[in-house]
């Protein structure tokens, strides 16, 4: 398994926001991770990215420990974290926030390729380089955090909720690019969500957790298909 976290729990302020948390993800794959507000999925991904120590368990990427790094090793080691829109920075031009995404690489010309294919992916950042990212609408800035990281060539990408706030046309736009872009090289992808049916439309597999803990994970397509499992947490 690329992934592997086991036995993971953490802790958000007095509270166990993640229990005894198991599960993997092979090379390649894209993972939905599917729970309603206070699951504890964003905290799973901070601890994912270095922002949170957990209070117990493991987390491996290719063998080696994820578990208390810094988040800028974890960069290095191919593995990068998407919040939100909110996380571009809004006095920068389009063109300046993807540049950042390349900034500690040494192939250079490699950057300017994976800033075209940025482009390429997301069409409306090429009609928008030389605006200020607080221009943007909301599906614009989170097209933009997420080319940003994708200029650094992340072998793994772990994106909290970047449908949040977005109108489903255009949910359906940045889905419909990332399985794309995971379909065409490689990459692996755990996608956290609220929204479970474009999630799972788009994943491999489906992790759902409820109050912190593991309600079920498989198949994405028999997670939807599973009665039980689309009345108590599928939301249909």
């Amino acid at each position: 398994m690329t992934l592997q976290v086991t036995n993971l729990s953490i802790n958000h302020d007095a509270i166990e926001a993640v229990q005894d948390l198991t599960f993997s993800i092979n090379e390649g794959e894209l993972a939905a991770v599917i729970g309603a507000n206070g699951a504890g999925k964003t905290t799973l991904l901070r601890a994912l990215s270095g922002l949170k120590n957990p209070k117990s368990g493991s987390a491996t990427w290719r063998d080696n420990s994820m578990i208390g790094k810094r988040p800028e090793d974890l960069v290095r080691m191919g593995i990068l974290h998407v919040s939100d829109g909110k996380t571009v920075i809004p006095e920068l031009t389009v063109k300046e926030n993807l540049a950042l995404g390349g900034l500690w690489r040494k192939d250079k010309t490699d950057v300017a390729k994976a800033t075209t294919e940025v482009l390429e992916l997301f069409p409306k950042l090429g009609q928008r380089l030389a605006q200020r990212a607080d221009t943007l609408s909301g599906g614009e800035r989170q097209m933009l955090a997420i080319g940003r990281c994708l200029v650094a060539r992340p072998e793994l990408l772990m994106l909290d909720e970047p449908s949040l706030g977005l109108a489903p046309i255009i949910i359906e736009q940045i889905f419909t690019a990332l399985n794309d872009l995971r379909k065409r090289t490689g990459l692996t992808v755990l996608l956290v969500e609220q929204n479970a049916m474009s999630a799972l439309e788009i994943a491999d597999k489906g992790i759902i957790i409820n109050l912190g803990k593991l309600v079920a994970q498989g198949a994405a397509r028999d997670l939807i298909n599973d009665p039980t499992l689309q009345a108590a947490y599928l939301g249909y």
